[in-house]
């Protein structure tokens, strides 16, 4: 088949961009860390969002679906509750390490757990710092989940990240909101973008 393309002044019309996992998990948790309504439009439906949906629902956030938008009730940090028993990541890993830098800021113990495959993953890379922000988070050696965090009265850090990562990164600017002082994350190369895009969107 052949295509030929000539020159225009102008085009017209739209695009929809695909729905993409990573800033659907942070979309869900900064909204539910604002204070107010958000609605998020074109999410993507897959078991590690639904994952972080999940556990959001079960920390106190109320989280609908109407006309094909998610509307989180967001009551801000505060809002947050305790839960009385583990939070389930199932395979996401996105969610576990996320979840712990924003747990870290929250004044009650939780517990972070997933399937078998997500808990033979090592999780020292997100928790190290998170220690030196303050958080106490217990565990098994290795850094394994399930894992216990008691947050609260952290710390701004000024971290260097030995390896590139966008999550743990942003389980730390996620830790670093609820922290005193500032906290400064510098990574080797530059990772992906979506959370520091996504809050000063917000």
């Amino acid at each position: 088949m052949e295509v030929v393309i000539t020159q225009t002044r102008a085009l017209q019309g739209q695009v929809r961009a695909p729905a993409d996992k990573s800033i659907s998990h942070r979309a869900v948790m900064l909204a539910a860390l604002a204070v107010g309504q958000s609605r998020v439009r074109n999410f993507l439906r897959a078991a590690d969002t639904l994952a972080t949906i999940r556990c959001m629902r079960s920390l106190g956030v109320s989280i609908t679906e109407q006309d094909n938008e998610l509307i989180i009730e967001g009551r801000g940090r505060e809002g947050l509750q305790s839960v009385g028993e583990a939070l389930d990541c199932g395979n996401s890993g996105t969610t576990m390490r996320l979840l712990a830098g924003l747990l870290s800021g929250c004044p009650f113990p939780s517990v972070l757990t997933g399937d078998e495959s997500l808990c033979a993953r090592p999780m020292g890379r997100v928790i190290e710092p998170l220690r030196q922000m303050g958080a106490v988070i217990a565990g098994r050696d290795g850094g394994q989940a399930p894992f216990s965090i008691r947050g609260g009265g952290l710390q701004g850090i000024d971290y260097e990240l030995p390896v590139a990562s966008a999550q743990v990164k942003s389980a730390i600017l996620l830790a670093g909101l609820a922290a005193k002082g500032p906290t400064v994350v510098r990574e080797p190369i530059s990772s992906r973008d979506h959370t520091e895009r996504m809050l000063a969107g917000m």
